[in-house]
């Protein structure tokens, strides 16, 4: 295996870009509770953009329900009117001190379109990977040809680097397949 700094490079930002893709398909709905719905939403605390679980608790009733308990009793209404606004079709009910949130059953209209969605984003994953890979390389050929670099160490740096990409690809569609599982379960 090359050790070099260049393949250790590439691993960080390929580590950084599926993380980046587990993160931005957390918040697509499955029709399961989870906090991980709102995660981007955000309220006005005090003068301050705030995301919901740093001004209540944010937790999972059971797997059709999430509840915040806000820390501030005033919190409620604007916590409500957040949740509303936001673009996921929630519709949260407040008893004054609590905030329940039903999570609909997805239609299997809804649950295509959000596999779609899901592909879509690996896709763009596995874009960046390969941008990934393509710097690496092109940052290795220079080396090489400021000869601070063996032909051989390229091309072992080289096929460290695709093995990375390959790694990295396969994680992307394994995640993308259990997220369809997971919608497409009724």
């Amino acid at each position: 295996m090359v050790n070099h700094p260049q393949v250790k490079d590439a691993r960080q930002r390929m580590d950084k870009t599926i993380e980046a893709f587990r993160t931005e398909i957390a918040k697509i709905r499955t029709g399961k509770a989870t906090t991980a719905l709102l995660d981007g939403i955000k309220v006005d605390y005090y003068g301050n953009q705030s995301p919901l679980n740093q001004v209540g608790n944010v937790s999972v009733l059971d797997a059709h329900t999430i509840s915040i308990t806000p820390w501030d009793k005033n919190m409620v209404q604007v916590i409500d009117k957040a949740i509303l606004a936001s673009d996921l079709g929630l519709n949260p009910i407040s008893d004054g001190t609590n905030i329940k949130i039903p999570i609909p059953p997805l239609t299997e209209e809804r649950r295509k379109e959000l596999v779609k969605l899901v592909k879509k984003f690996g896709e763009e994953a596995k874009v960046a990977l390969r941008n990934v890979r393509r710097d690496a390389n092109d940052h290795l050929k220079k080396l090489e040809k400021e000869k601070k670099m063996t032909e051989d160490d390229l091309k072992e740096a080289e096929k460290e680097t695709q093995k990375l990409t390959d790694e990295h690809i396969g994680k992307i569609d394994e995640i993308i397949k259990h997220k369809e599982k997971e919608i497409m379960e009724v």
